[in-house]
């Protein structure tokens, strides 16, 4: 029988600024409500990223963390994920900081260094909200987002052995997959663990279909089919038809406002739940079904949610 499909949602991430699109949630209140909407929708896992709620600047402090998490937990049963990816140009040590303090049952960790190239968005847009806005979006053409060995081995002692907290590992290409079997072989990770593909990032592998099933072969030589959850995420346009093709080779999804801000060609999704509900039809209409948060905890052997600090 095919395992059900376990829906994450990426809800506001660090990537696209307020100018481009009024739905993206911002302010703790919009994220908390984001959160709460998804998760009703059917997204088991919500990966979340925090912003300043003035000026929509990708934000690491615990304190503006602080003051979503615990309305989610206590409106939701879904796995809370803080992304250990911060906002670019962040250190490891901001962006560690809100993980640490919260202890979440999941966090992502990104395994490799890559040219994140998000400066061709600032071309599509004459005006800003912010000032801030388009000299982060022009910084990326000289800039490498830093995940090295030192710096995931930190990340893997810090939060995953100090406070027991699993990964949403994020290979954005195939040399990735290889990082990870590194800590695999050295004992530091342990099955069952979460694979997250990336697609579609400029710097990172391309959104081709012919390379998603080249990465899950090359995954499944690695770590044994039997030892590893795989799931997909694909940026902009490509996100709905990879996460399609993810659920009918028996893998997991990503959706959310942080991967993609459309509903459809050129509409913008009104908010993170419509792209849940539009994901979940598409895999109950394959015949297959939605996994629960408890039955996500279960596969990804996740401590709890009473076991966290918030």
């Amino acid at each position: 029988m095919a395992k059900s499909v376990i829906i994450t949602c990426a809800v506001t991430g660090g990537i696209h600024t307020p100018t481009m699109s009024e739905h993206l949630p911002i302010t703790p209140s919009e994220i908390a409500t984001a959160s709460i909407e998804a998760a009703e929708a059917g997204a088991s896992v919500i990966h979340l990223h925090a912003r300043d709620p003035e000026t929509g600047k990708p934000d690491p402090r615990p304190e503006t963390f602080m003051q979503f998490l615990p309305v989610i937990k206590q409106s939701t049963n879904a796995v809370v994920n803080i992304s250990t990816g911060g906002g670019l140009g962040m250190t490891m040590d901001e962006r560690l900081l809100a993980a640490t303090t919260a202890s979440p049952e999941m966090a992502s960790l990104n395994m490799g260094s890559l040219n994140f190239g998000i400066f061709p968005m600032a071309d599509k847009y004459d005006t800003w909200k912010h000032d801030w806005e388009k000299p982060f979006l022009d910084m990326t053409k000289d800039f490498i987002f830093p995940n090295t060995f030192a710096t995931i081995e930190y990340a893997l002692k810090e939060l995953g052995e100090g406070h027991g907290t699993r990964f949403e590992f994020e290979c954005y290409d195939l040399g990735h997959l290889y990082n990870l079997a590194y800590f695999v072989d050295k004992g530091m990770i342990k099955p069952p663990f979460f694979i997250q593909m990336v697609f579609g990032i400029l710097g990172g592998v391309g959104a081709d279909l012919d390379n998603l099933m080249h990465m899950h072969t090359i995954a499944n030589k690695l770590f044994g089919e039997e030892n590893y959850e795989w799931s997909v995420l694909a940026a902009g346009r490509h996100q709905m038809p990879f996460a399609t093709q993810s659920a009918m080779l028996g893998g997991n999804l990503r959706v959310g406002l942080e991967d993609s801000l459309y509903i459809g060609p050129k509409q913008l999704a009104k908010s993170n739940a419509d792209q849940v509900r539009k994901i979940r039809s598409i895999v109950e209409n394959l015949g297959l079904s939605v996994a629960t948060p408890d039955e996500a905890r279960e596969r990804l052997a996740l401590k709890g949610g009473d076991m966290v600090k918030f």
